[in-house]
Parts: C-alpha cells; structure tokens; sequence
C-alpha cells in the first residue's frame, strides 16, 4: 500500500455508491435548465462522513451546439460560459441536494456536497480527438504498391 493513499474499506463503497444513486436521481427530478445533460459519474465521501466530493460531467444540449461556421473563439467562450452555468447551478442545487440525501439516507452525518467536474470526461475527449486525427492522416497518405518495400 502506498503512503497518504487513503484505505478503502467496503463500507465507505457502500456509502459513496447510495450518496452517488441518491444524488443522481434528484439531479434528473430538478428542472433548473442550466442543468443540461449532468451525469454523475463518481462521489468519494470522507471517512468522517462530514464532506463528499460528487464527480460529474455535462454534455450540451442538441439545441445549444455551435454552427459549423461558428468561428473556434466563439465556441470555446460558449462552453466556458455554459461550464460556469452548470458549476452555479450545482452549487445552488447543493442544499437541496443534501437536505434529501439526509431524507433518504440514514448516516451518522449528512455530507456536505462539493461538485468537481470529472477530469476523466476531458482527458478521454482529448484521446478521442487524438485519434480521429491520426485516422484522418492515415487516410491521406497514398497506400503503397505491392512492389513497394515499406518505408521505415
């Protein structure tokens, strides 16, 4: 085991998945429309049961992509601006959120809730994205002849 690495006991993944379960489904109840798409995709709760940290991603609604002639500065400030949105109304959502896992879930202590942006979300965009244009490239070059030796 590593140091400063916290233990990981069943209990506290039990915990983190009904925290997890719980916090997902009143996310789908709320109709606040700066939501969007948000999926919970993790929680870690402390060992003291005092504070979770709920991981999340959010997709754009169909309605609110860019157009193809969008110019790329326009689109990156849109998202920022729709990111910022989401992060608000997580954390205006955060004491109702709370109230009810307390409702529905017997703890010794109810959470206090922060909300992270999954970093895995992004990273695995940018490996996608990575990809598809080695798969542009790799349709680009000319195929070489059978009399061809391969180049090295």
């Amino acid at each position: 085991m590593r140091h400063g690495s916290p233990r990981r006991y069943p209990r506290m993944a039990r915990v983190n998945e009904v925290v997890h379960e719980t916090v997902a489904d009143e996310l789908e109840r709320l109709s606040d429309p700066r939501l969007g798409f948000v999926t919970v995709t993790g929680v870690e709760v402390s060992p003291d049961l005092r504070h979770a940290t709920v991981y999340y991603s959010a997709l754009d609604s169909e309605g609110e992509r860019p157009t193809s002639g969008a110019r790329e500065v326009d689109v990156v400030a849109q998202t920022a601006e729709r990111q910022e949105q989401t992060r608000a109304a997580l954390r205006s959502a955060a004491p109702h959120l709370r109230a009810e896992l307390g409702r529905q879930v017997r703890l010794k202590y109810v959470p206090e809730l922060t909300f992270r942006e999954d970093p895995a979300v992004e990273q695995g965009q940018r490996v996608e994205a990575i990809i598809r244009e080695l798969h542009r490239r790799d349709r680009r070059r000319p195929e070489p002849r059978p009399d061809e030796e391969p180049r090295r």
